[in-house]
C-alpha cells in the first residue's frame, strides 16, 4: 500500500514538472470588448507586460507573430518588460520593443522593475538610461507620470510610476486617489481615460481617481492557478491575491489585469501560461 501511494506521489510530481515545463514556455492569446461612453471610434490594440526579458522564439518571433495576427492600432505596455538585477540585461525586452515601435505607435509606462533600475542607479548603474534613450530614439513614448491624447479616437493614455513603498513584501501601503491626483493632476473631462498601472493592487485608488479603464501586469497570474481559487501567490507574497488575472468593475471604472509573458525569482508557472491581451473598445 506504501509502494501505491509513493507511485501515486511520484506520477503526480512528474505531471506536475510536466505542466510546468509546458506553461512557462508558451503564450496564450486572450481578447475583450468593451464598449465606452466619451469613445469617438473603435480603437483595437495590445496590451504586453511582465515580459522579463522572455523569448517565444531566438527574436521572439513567435510573440511577434501573434502581435502582427491581430492588427492592432498600437501597443500599449504595463510596465516590466525587462528585470532589474545586475549585471544589467535588457536585450531582449529592448529588441521586441524597438521591433515593435517599427510597425506601431508604443506607449510604455514602467513597473516596479524599471521604476527600480531608474531610481537606484547606484546600484544598478546607467542601464536604465540607456535603455530609455534607446527606445526614444525608435519612437517608443514613455508615460512617466503623463498623460497623452490620442485625438481620432478620443483617448487620454495615462501612465503612472508609484512610489516603491507601494511594492512592499506581505504588508499593503495605503493609497488614495488624491497621491494620484498629485502625480497626474486632475483627471481630464469628456475624454476616455485609460490609465496604464502596473500593480494592480491599487484598483479602487485608480477608479477613485478617475479611470475608465486599467491596465496592470505585476502578479504573473499568482504564478500557479488552482481551480476555485485562482492565483495562489503575488509578488507582495500575499496568498490568493484578490486582483490575480482577467476583468474586474470597481464603480464605473473597468480593470484588465493581464498575467503577463515572462517570469522571475520564482521562475516557473503552473496552470497558468503567459498571456497576450488584446483589447477591442468600441463607442456606447
Amino acid at each position: 500500500m506504501i509502494q501505491f501511494f509513493i507511485g501515486i506521489l511520484c506520477a503526480a510530481a512528474l505531471i506536475l514538472i510536466g505542466v510546468m515545463l509546458y506553461d512557462s514556455n508558451r503564450f496564450v492569446t486572450v481578447e475583450y470588448h468593451i464598449r465606452c461612453r466619451n469613445l469617438k471610434r473603435k480603437y483595437r490594440f495590445v496590451m504586453l507586460s511582465d515580459l522579463h526579458n522572455k523569448r517565444y522564439g531566438e527574436h521572439n518571433e513567435k510573440l511577434l507573430a501573434a502581435i502582427d495576427a491581430q492588427k492592432p492600432e498600437s501597443i500599449l505596455i504595463a510596465g516590466d518588460m525587462l528585470t532589474s538585477e545586475t549585471p544589467e540585461r535588457f536585450g531582449p525586452a529592448q529588441e521586441l520593443t524597438e521591433t515593435l515601435a517599427e510597425k506601431y505607435p508604443v506607449y510604455y509606462a514602467n513597473g516596479n522593475h524599471e521604476y527600480r533600475m531608474k531610481t537606484d542607479e547606484k546600484l544598478y548603474g546607467s542601464g536604465y538610461r540607456r535603455y530609455h534613450a534607446q527606445l526614444e530614439r525608435r519612437g517608443v513614448v514613455f508615460l512617466e507620470n503623463e498623460s497623452l491624447l490620442l485625438p481620432e479616437q478620443g483617448i487620454r493614455l495615462y501612465g503612472v510610476e508609484i512610489g516603491r513603498e507601494f511594492y512592499q513584501k506581505v504588508k499593503k501601503s495605503r493609497m488614495d486617489a488624491a497621491y494620484l491626483k498629485r502625480l497626474l493632476g486632475k483627471p481630464s473631462e469628456g475624454e476616455y481615460r485609460i490609465l496604464i498601472a502596473h500593480n494592480p493592487d491599487y484598483f479602487p485608488a485608480y477608479a477613485q481617481w478617475g479611470a475608465d479603464l486599467v491596465l496592470s501586469g505585476h502578479v504573473h497570474g499568482g504564478i500557479m492557478r488552482l481551480p476555485f481559487l485562482g492565483g495562489v501567490l503575488s509578488p507582495a507574497l500575499r496568498l490568493f491575491p484578490k486582483y490575480d488575472g482577467g476583468l474586474f468593475q470597481e464603480g464605473g471604472s473597468t480593470m484588465i489585469l493581464g498575467r503577463g509573458l515572462g517570469s522571475h525569482t520564482i521562475p516557473i508557472r503552473i496552470f497558468n501560461p503567459g498571456e497576450l491581451i488584446v483589447v477591442t473598445l468600441e463607442p456606447e
